[in-house]
């Protein structure tokens, strides 16, 4: 078992980087979500040194962390993830930022235990991370070096980002090149896969980004419910939900800024389901509370399922009121038939009732047909593409409806090797989370 021990003196030191990180306030304004490390100049903060006065944070099997080492990842977690660090968020960050750390320090030093054994080089070179941080630099539109100044003025020290991306190209390398070539994905585990896809096609589909605050990396679900109720108040405030997503999630999809692409009705634990169900496209849930941790979703967008009918159409109609007279309704409804021949179509529609006083034209959008009200409904079930109606009477007025177009809702069917590749990627994952929880187990930490 993980032997931890933890050593008097965190609150002072814990109060000594709240002072600390408090002066380093104006960094979450510069942080943008479009990359994984997005950084942009922001105003002159003091560069963080070595001469600050460091202690122990951490001992991994005899390795030092120390509360420099803490501080650094801490400003770049802030730099990064766009959120704004206040005397209720520091916790978080530190508690984030020494976990990561812990992690990275287990897999440096299983690399270079393996290194030694197999005689083979694991851990990335200089010439390695130099690339890859030119990789990140171009993607906010800048040199290296410029990147490198960047986080310099920030009080971030090169080595700190320098050394994150080192442990996880080195360990991602290893993980794909040890255990890769040896998974298989089977012919019926893809025919099961897509089975099951087709079943869910027929249900509600939800495009959703997501987080989950992993409680057994926090210190229990008191902390992740504390840090995502956090998290929630920063994404409302600005915070970009990407960048907060691959700083702070514990789920495979932080890589990609929390994006889980579409999922269908029961493809997600029931709590999230139900949330879902009560959202709207563009919301941001509250805390979901899950077996092991914290859930926050992101909405994007919904769709009907597969077997649901989906119309489009245009409507043309002139305003009366529920108590208009029949000589009004009367009038209204013979201009409507006057009008209704001169409109060929969707694409006339329009242009045909903009020559027509008092007649207003207008896109009804895309709707399940289900859902239409009645006589609006009567009308797309038995209009093809291009016929408009009758004239509708409404408690708003009089209308003719045209169809644009009808089409089967869902998406297109997934391919065997998107399929394949969607698998090999899980099985990936889940075999570098057995191992690092092996090497958690395992190892002697120390948290001071």
């Amino acid at each position: 078992m993980m032997r931890v021990r933890y050593v008097n003196g965190r609150a002072a030191r814990r109060a000594a980087l709240v002072a600390l990180m408090l002066s380093a306030s104006p960094l979450a304004a510069a942080a943008q979500a479009a990359a994984p490390t997005q950084i942009a100049p922001p105003p002159a903060a003091p560069p963080a040194g070595r001469n600050m006065s460091e202690s122990v944070a951490a001992i991994v099997n005899d390795q030092i962390i120390s509360t420099y080492d803490l501080a650094q990842r801490m400003r770049l977690l802030i730099a990064t993830s766009g959120v704004q660090p206040t005397e209720q968020t520091l916790p978080q960050f530190q508690r984030e930022a020494l976990v990561s750390l812990v992690d990275e320090r287990l897999q440096l030093i299983e690399l270079r235990r393996l290194e030694k054994d197999q005689k083979i080089e694991l851990v990335a070179t200089n010439d390695e991370v130099d690339e890859e941080l030119s990789g990140m630099a171009q993607q906010n539109n800048m040199t290296r070096d410029q990147f490198v100044g960047a986080l310099g003025a920030q009080g971030i020290g090169p080595e700190t980002l320098r050394e994150q991306v080192r442990a996880n190209i080195s360990w991602q390398r290893w993980i794909r090149g040890r255990y890769g070539s040896r998974l298989r994905i089977g012919e019926d585990q893809i025919k099961a896969a897509q089975k099951q896809a087709e079943a869910a096609a027929s249900k509600p589909q939800y495009q959703i980004s997501e987080i989950m605050i992993d409680a057994g990396r926090v210190g229990g679900m008191d902390a992740a419910l504390q840090g995502a109720n956090q998290l929630v108040v920063q994404i409302q405030k600005g915070a970009p939900f990407p960048a907060v997503a691959r700083q702070f999630s514990a789920l495979p999809t932080a890589a990609s800024g929390g994006d889980a692409g579409w999922v269908s009705t029961g493809e997600v634990v029931p709590q999230v389901q139900q949330a879902l169900d009560q959202m709207r496209p563009g919301q941001l849930s509250t805390p979901i509370p899950v077996k092991d941790g914290v859930y926050i979703v992101y909405l994007r967008d919904k769709r009907a399922g597969a077997g649901a009918a989906l119309v489009s159409m245009k409507q043309a109609a002139v305003a009366l009121n529920a108590q208009a007279s029949d000589a009004e309704v009367a009038a209204a409804r013979a201009k409507l038939e006057s009008l209704r021949p001169t409109i060929t179509g969707c694409e006339t529609l329009e242009a045909a009732a903009a020559k027509v006083p008092g007649v207003v034209a207008g896109d009804l959008g895309e709707a399940e047909i289900k859902d239409l009200a009645a006589p609006f409904r009567a009308a797309a079930e038995s209009l093809q593409p291009g016929q408009v109606s009758e004239p509708i009477r409404t408690s708003a007025g009089l209308h003719l409806v045209a169809v644009c177009g009808r089409r089967a809702a869902g998406d297109q069917e997934i391919s065997h090797d998107q399929i394949e590749n969607r698998l090999y990627g899980q099985q990936l994952s889940m075999i570098s989370r057995r191992y690092m929880r092996d090497l958690r187990n395992s190892a002697t930490i120390e948290t001071r």
